[in-house]
């Protein structure tokens, strides 16, 4: 059932090689569906201003954010992580019943329908996570519908231990042995997790990536 307040899944990627297919596809088609709350995400320049023109003159505010776009295009690269963990820890996969504590730890969620878009790519896509011994994840990171790595976190109380570097890099390998790529994004001023993506080996593409969300006129309340 469609939610037209749903951006988590309401959701497209766009690549083009000329801005003007852009700005036509979302002029000048019936691909976009602008009655509901959206996001698309891309990795072109201009994407962000062709989408706040585009949506004025249809009654739709505009978000964006930027990120540095990051990818692990050979396994080969990616590190032996070695690490000596409490007996009472294990490396797992996440479990659908995760998915209220990932909603609550995640920036972008935090509200229900966060939570059942995290819930389903946990039962649709590749995911690692270390479990305490009450079967609870205390770091993790999952796959997004896009085969983009999202969501990698520690719990604060068990930072600085390497569960992060040793989660991040088996999700990595475990995309490669899938056939998907190693891909991911981060926010230039996010020091902590450039430093372990430059001890994966990870390459730094020279684009951004950009997620613009569109929202509405008359949703901006309702979203809120």
């Amino acid at each position: 059932e469609m939610d037209d307040l749903d951006h988590y899944n309401n959701a497209h990627a766009v690549f083009y090689k000329e801005l003007q297919a852009y700005r036509e596809l979302l002029e000048n088609t019936n691909v976009i569906n602008w009655g509901q709350i959206f996001q698309i995400q891309g990795l072109q320049d201009g994407i962000c201003e062709i989408s706040r023109m585009v949506a004025l003159s249809k009654e739709v505010d505009v978000k964006t954010s930027s990120f540095q776009m990051v990818i692990h295009s050979d396994p080969d690269t990616l590190p032996d992580v070695r690490l000596q963990m409490d007996p009472k820890l294990t490396l797992a996969y996440l479990d659908i019943s995760h998915a209220k504590l990932l909603n609550k730890a995640w920036s972008r969620g935090g509200n229900p329908r966060c939570q059942k878009y995290l819930a389903n790519l946990i039962c649709c896509f590749p995911s690692v996570c270390v479990l305490d011994d009450n079967k609870n994840p205390l770091s993790w990171s999952l796959t997004d519908q896009f085969a983009t790595m999202i969501h990698g976190y520690t719990l604060p109380e068990h930072r600085r231990k390497g569960y992060s570097r040793l989660v991040a890099t088996t999700l990595a390998k475990k995309l490669h042995s899938c056939g998907f790529p190693a891909q991911g994004n981060v926010l230039e001023t996010n020091m902590p997790s450039i430093a372990l993506l430059k001890s994966m080996n990870a390459q730094f593409l020279p684009c951004s990536f950009f997620r613009v969300i569109h929202t509405p006129f008359h949703f901006l309340a309702k979203s809120h």
